[in-house]
Formats: C-alpha cells, sequence, structure tokens
C-alpha cells in the first residue's frame, strides 16, 4: 500500500485536494456526479488518442500526426452514422483514422521520412480532404455545407448501473449517499455516481479498451513482438519478426484508436460533424501519454486530469476559481520534490508560481473567462511539468529503420 501511494501520489493528491476544497459551499460542484460523469466523457477520447499514440511509439514510429487521424474519424464516423446508423459511424471512423495511419507508417516505414514532417503532412492533409469530402457527400442536401454534416438520428444508447446508480428504476445508493451531504462519503459517492450512470455503451466499449490495450502490449506474443522492434529492431529481425509488418500494424492501430476518439467527439457531444471539431485533442493525447509514461492506465490518468478541468469549465466558474488553490498545493508538493533532489532553480520556480496562484485565489472571487476557457489546457501543462516519474520511453523510438542494418 505504502509502494502504491508513492508511485501514484501525483494522482492521489490531487483527489483528497478536491474533496478538502469541496466541503466549501462554494466549490461543492467539484465533486458532483454530473461533474465526474462530463469528466469521463470529455476524457474518453482524449484516452483514446494517447492510447493510439502509445501503440505507434511502442513500435518506434512517432505519431503526431493523431489529430489528422481523428479528423478523419470526425468526418467518416458522421458520414456513415448519417447514412446507416451510429454503430456503422464508429466501425467507419476507426477505418477512416486507420487509413490515415497507414499512409503515416507507408512515410515513415517504407520510405523512411522524417516522423515529424509526415505527422504534421498528415495533420495538414485531414483537414483538406475532410472539407472537399464534406462538399462532395453533402452536395444534394439543402443544408450543405463545407464545414459541417447534417444532423445524425439514433443513438447507440446507455446503462445506469442498477440498485447502485439507479438503473432499471431501481433504487440509487450512490445518489442517496451524495444527497446526504455527509463530508468525504458524499463526494465519493458523487464519483461513483458519476462513473457507473448514464454511460453510452460507445464510453464503456472505450472504456474496456484500456485494459485490453494492457493485456496485448504486455502480455501477449504478439504484444512482445510490437514492443521489441520499438525497443531493439535488430534484435526482434534476428529472432524471425517483420519488423516493418509491426511497425505498419502499430501504426494502423493507433490511427484506429484515434479514429475511434473521432467518431466518439461526432456520436457522444453533438451528434452533426463540424470542422475544427477536435479542438487539438490528438495533441493532448500525446501529452496524456508522455504522462502516462506510456502505460494505457497512466494515459487514462492523465486524459483524465483534462477531462476533470474541462468539466469544470462547462459547468461552474466558481469550480474553476476553487482549482487555483489545489494549482496552487500541487505546485507547492512539486517545490518541496524539487528542493529534496536539489534542484533549486526548479524549486524556486515552482514556490513563486505557487504563491502566486494562492495570492490570487485569497484577492478574488471570480477568474475571467478567458482563463476559464484556458484551465484545461493550463491544468495540463502543470501536471505534465511535475509529473514525477522518469520518463521511459520506447529506445529506438523516431529513430529509422532498414532491414538488415546492424545495432
Amino acid at each position: 500500500m505504502i509502494n502504491f501511494v508513492k508511485k501514484h501520489y501525483l494522482i492521489i493528491l490531487p483527489i483528497v485536494f478536491i474533496v478538502l476544497i469541496a466541503q466549501m459551499d462554494k466549490y461543492d460542484q467539484l465533486t458532483t456526479s454530473g461533474t465526474f460523469g462530463a469528466a469521463i466523457r470529455l476524457a474518453i477520447p482524449i484516452c483514446l488518442a494517447g492510447l493510439g499514440g502509445m501503440f505507434s511509439e511502442r513500435t518506434g514510429i512517432v505519431n503526431i500526426g493523431l489529430e489528422g487521424m481523428m479528423i478523419m474519424g470526425t468526418w467518416f464516423g458522421a458520414w456513415a452514422a448519417w447514412l446507416y446508423g451510429p454503430w456503422y459511424g464508429i466501425l467507419a471512423g476507426i477505418l477512416g483514422g486507420a487509413l490515415f495511419g497507414l499512409i503515416h507508417a507507408v512515410g515513415t516505414v517504407t520510405f523512411q521520412v522524417d516522423h515529424i514532417v509526415s505527422g504534421v503532412a498528415i495533420n495538414i492533409l485531414a483537414a483538406g480532404v475532410a472539407r472537399f469530402l464534406n462538399v462532395v457527400a453533402y452536395a444534394d442536401q439543402p443544408t450543405q455545407s463545407s464545414t459541417q454534416s447534417p444532423r445524425i438520428d439514433g443513438d447507440v444508447g446507455d446503462f445506469t448501473l442498477p440498485y447502485l446508480s439507479g438503473g432499471a428504476d431501481t433504487p440509487s445508493l450512490f445518489g442517496y449517499l451524495q444527497d446526504l451531504n455527509y463530508p468525504f462519503i458524499s463526494d465519493i459517492a458523487g464519483l461513483l455516481l458519476g462513473a457507473t450512470s448514464n454511460l453510452s455503451y460507445i464510453s464503456i466499449f472505450a472504456l474496456v479498451l484500456i485494459p485490453v490495450a494492457a493485456w496485448v502490449l504486455w502480455s501477449t506474443p504478439f504484444g512482445l513482438q510490437m514492443r521489441s522492434v520499438g525497443e531493439l529492431p535488430t534484435g526482434s529481425e534476428s529472432l524471425g519478426v517483420n519488423v516493418y509488418l509491426m511497425k505498419y500494424i502499430g501504426v494502423m492501430i493507433s490511427g484506429g484508436f484515434a479514429g475511434l476518439a473521432g467518431a466518439y467527439l461526432v456520436l457522444e457531444s453533438s451528434g452533426i460533424y463540424r470542422e475544427g471539431q477536435t479542438a487539438g485533442r490528438g495533441f493532448i493525447g500525446l501529452a496524456s501519454m508522455i504522462f502516462g509514461n506510456y502505460r494505457p492506465f497512466g494515459i487514462f490518468m492523465g486524459s483524465g486530469l483534462f477531462g476533470y478541468a474541462d468539466a469544470l469549465q462547462l459547468r461552474s466558474d466558481d469550480a474553476v476559481h476553487g482549482l487555483l488553490i489545489l494549482i496552487s498545493l500541487i505546485l507547492f508538493i512539486f517545490a518541496i520534490k524539487q528542493l529534496i533532489e536539489k534542484k533549486y532553480i526548479n524549486s524556486s520556480i515552482s514556490i513563486a508560481l505557487s504563491i502566486g496562484f494562492l495570492v490570487w485565489f485569497l484577492n478574488s472571487e471570480t477568474v475571467p473567462s478567458e482563463f476559464v476557457y484556458f484551465t484545461p489546457h493550463l491544468t495540463t501543462l502543470i501536471v505534465l511539468s511535475s509529473a514525477s516519474q522518469k520518463l521511459r520511453m520506447p529506445q529506438k523510438v523516431g529513430q529509422p529503420y532498414r532491414k538488415g542494418e546492424l545495432s
């Protein structure tokens, strides 16, 4: 238990601080079931993009084209859902993202194009292709537009846990405990209620993919081969592993995850494709991958932080004001850690920032609307900068590989 706390204290401490801050009436929105439920829905597309980046980079291919692959997922997902229904939209979104993953793989694996250049090209190409396809696909529609699709009919349905969360017209234990307003108990009940009620089947499918991804990469021979080509491709080749094939598969799986994230955005948020709908979530997915140290559950935690901050800025400005003291506390903990490690300059900077946020909190009642909008991004940057684990990326990630070359 002690080792677990030491390893995950940057995840545990913010949760503890959030619960403590939520005991003040002004900031009770910090731990409501609505906030946690929204946080999960907003975190899932980022988590999927991060998982996609993990599969690609575990095979040695840097994939900053996740944003473009998500764009393809949004377009193909909306188009197929409009024609045939939501589940077909999910499948088409995955295939659309995987197709652009294939393009990235051809460029980086076969033609040895620089990974960053190829990823940037994918992002630019996807935006242009999506606009072109939109004009062609909806040319005969009265609401035709180059930047959005017609509205999608139907949904995939949702699930609420019976008895614990009130599903199937049963009592809700978590809801009852939340309404009691007992310190800590009601906060935890709100978290559990948000996590187990009104979850769409797409959300459940996406959440199941997290342990599946961990199992595939760390408990199967296939996953071992994928990881080996990112660590030592020449050694893998000498053992009979088809390095090029593994890299292709990794990048296409990466694109499929990103495409699913794009389809999720369309089907779960607005029910319509809009240009710019991804809003940089592919890049934030990469940030969550780094925060999670290339591990599925770490990626989920990193994306959850962004989703939580995003949910707060949608629900309550007062709750965002409460995050100021949370940010101050996290920076203070980080400053102490840096001080212990004798990184005096970094520690001084963190202490100064911590004091700055504390002074801001004590001398204000609200925060400017511009800061409210930027809160998710700022929270992500601060958490990334104070991540405790030592980054362990695959040894040969980003390095070109030619068949038959020596180490």
